[in-house]
């Protein structure tokens, strides 16, 4: 069996979530499709999707080999690529993750920006407020706000972000001003676990050392959502810790006031990634050439 054909068989029907749909897609017939798929089945010597009359659902040996499958196809492509005049002009799928707030602002109309300069490119854009493993999840490229840790990505930085304080002037006048981050016992407290998770929110403690004080929080409400953090925080809910580019809007128009910014940490890289591979498609070094300069301007670097 032509064993590339089988895979981008599968994958498709996968992707479509139909062996229909994908029969169409790929223009050949239904039983084609089936046939390609119950081959490989066969020669595997395991199942890859449970089937019934309404709907398919991958097994846990396919949702494995389709996500190695995805992998392979995508090397085949990039090393076509690499050889056509294809690269001259970028075109096909392009996977980008980012934080959610940031990805809202700042990623979503640079990325819309490059389809308009880049007809034959198709976007993909998911937003997360979790790392993502690139290869993992089939993502060609990512906005990371932190140091990396896997050194197996290449990182183009675009500046840097800072861990910042705030309250609403009605909760600061109701409960007072902060002095220190000490301070912060005495006050109510939103958790967005995107920036900061657990019981204790840490600042510099001003020494040379680099050392940090670690200081308990009464947390009132705690959140994975961004935006429901900002408005609690804006009608005047408790302190909220977030990073300066989530709050700018609200600071400019003065819903919110920055506190303690004397003992703020130190800032914070924002970096794009991708996977290191020779065989890099043209539509991710384009659209990282792109997204370079425009999303630095936006971070104010």
């Amino acid at each position: 069996m032509d064993k590339l054909r089988a895979m981008e068989i599968f994958v498709r029907i996968v992707e479509a979530d139909s062996l229909t749909a994908a029969a169409a897609v790929l223009g050949t017939s239904l039983t084609s499709v089936g046939r390609s798929l119950a081959t490989l089945e066969e020669t595997l010597g395991t199942r890859l999707l449970n089937r019934t009359t309404r709907r398919i659902a991958l097994t846990d040996e396919g949702r494995e080999y389709f996500e190695r499958c995805r992998r392979v196809l995508a090397e085949v492509e990039e090393a076509e690529n690499s050889l056509s005049a294809r690269q001259a002009q970028p075109a096909g799928k392009l996977a980008i993750t980012a934080p959610v707030m940031f990805g809202r602002l700042h990623v979503g109309p640079v990325l819309a920006d490059f389809l308009v300069a880049h007809p034959k490119v198709r976007a993909e854009l998911m937003l997360f407020d979790r790392v993502v493993d690139l290869l993992d999840e089939g993502m060609d490229a990512a906005i990371r706000i932190g140091h990396l840790r896997d050194s197996s990505l290449i990182a183009v930085p675009l500046g840097t972000t800072r861990r910042v304080i705030c309250a609403s002037p009605r909760y600061l006048r109701e409960a007072g001003t902060l002095d220190s981050p000490a301070d912060l016992i005495q006050h109510r407290c939103l958790q967005f676990l995107g920036v900061v998770s657990g019981s204790e929110w840490e600042f510099p403690d001003g020494g040379a050392d680099g050392k940090t004080t670690r200081v308990p929080i009464q947390s009132v409400m705690t959140t994975n959502q961004i935006d429901v953090a900002l408005d609690a925080c804006v009608i005047g809910l408790g302190c909220g810790a977030f990073l300066d580019y989530q709050v700018r809007e609200a600071l400019a128009a003065g819903s919110l006031r920055r506190v303690l910014s004397a003992f703020e940490p130190t800032p914070i890289p924002v970096q794009i990634v991708y996977p290191h591979s020779r065989l890099l498609s043209s539509r991710v070094r384009s659209f990282v050439d792109w997204a370079q300069p425009r999303l630095r301007q936006r971070l104010g670097g």
